[in-house]
């Protein structure tokens, strides 16, 4: 029981090292009587001390230093022997060598091997590690002949941090919102609309429900703007319909924060775009001679509340009246 707590501890405490640059807690052993009492200071501080340096080898990509002082780790500290500790071990030089898919594969072994061990932790930050390096840029190799980015494998890592930690933690946080705001930047809208609303079925309130609900808004109204702009009106307003919905909820419930983005303008331009749409649709059925369809659709624009103040429905009044279809309105 001793030997088993002991371990336990220490393997805390490197799986604590591993996440943080400082560690404050105090270590424990198990006593006769199965009674924990504190380990003493110089014991816990020599520990400490050691991982820590370990944990800078293998950060700054020193192999052969970081495989010694593992295992001069191993010796001094006998009672952190174990399996799941070697399969981290491994994991770790894999890394320390810039290995980063064996390191992922490594580290998946590890919590597939041992879900319980007090190592997950150190693991699923580590892979958060690399997620991120690969959203960033970092290459891959392909086929052995050539590297390409590992987009698409940083997206993957991040999802199952998020799985296996929780989307209500916050590593599992972290690692949505990383996917979120990297398909944004990659201008992969639909993506990125996605992963905010996986966000905000969980977190509603707070600081993280306003960025979800504004990431919503934004990601659908920038999906129809990435159209040509002189081509969106023939495009599906879908969005932009959901774009407004989001936004008005935004202004309603962040009223402070809204007017910091512009919301009231965001919203006119929308109500412009979709006016947009439907004088798009009555001009078309004037240039094919559907005169009367026209008409109707030149009316509908020019009586919306909504659009009384847009460009389309000023244009669309010119043109009924041109067309004579605003005198067999009045009669």
């Amino acid at each position: 029981m001793r030997n088993c707590t002991t371990r336990f501890v220490i393997l805390t405490a490197i799986a604590l090292l591993a996440t943080t640059t400082a560690l404050r807690a105090d270590t424990w052993r198990l006593e006769q009587g199965q009674e924990l009492k504190p380990v003493s200071p110089e014991a816990a501080d020599k520990f400490l001390l050691a991982a820590a340096e370990t944990k800078k080898l293998v950060n700054a990509g020193q192999a052969e230093a970081a495989r010694a002082a593992f295992d001069k780790l191993k010796k001094d500290f006998p009672e952190i022997a174990g399996p799941d500790l070697d399969i981290f071990i491994e994991a770790e030089m894999y890394l320390c060598e810039g290995k980063f898919p064996s390191a992922v594969h490594t580290y998946d072994k590890l919590l597939t091997d041992y879900p319980e061990s007090q190592l997950r932790e150190a693991v699923l930050d580590r892979q958060f590690a690399i997620a991120t390096a690969y959203l960033g840029g970092e290459k891959i190799q392909f086929l052995r002949l050539f590297k390409i980015k590992g987009h698409a494998e940083g997206v993957k890592i991040m999802d199952k941090v998020t799985e296996r930690a929780g989307i209500d933690s916050p590593l599992g946080l972290r690692a949505a919102l990383a996917v979120a705001r990297h398909y944004e930047k990659r201008q992969e809208f639909e993506d990125a609309y996605l992963k905010w609303w996986e966000i905000s079925l969980q977190w509603e309130r707070g600081e993280v429900g306003r960025d979800a609900l504004l990431g919503m808004a934004r990601c659908k109204h920038a999906a129809y703007n990435k159209h040509p702009e002189g081509k969106r009106p023939a495009y599906d307003v879908s969005n932009l319909k959901t774009a407004k919905s989001y936004y008005e909820k935004f202004r309603l419930v962040y009223p402070q924060d809204s007017e910091k983005i512009g919301a009231t303008q965001i919203l006119k331009q929308i109500d412009e775009q979709l006016a947009g749409k439907q004088l798009g649709i009555a001009q078309y059925y004037q240039r094919t001679g559907h005169k009367q369809s026209a008409n109707l659709y030149y009316q509908m624009l020019s009586a919306d509340k909504n659009w009384q103040g847009t460009q389309a429905a000023q244009t669309a009044k010119q043109l009924l009246t041109q067309s004579g279809g605003g005198e067999e309105t009045k009669k």
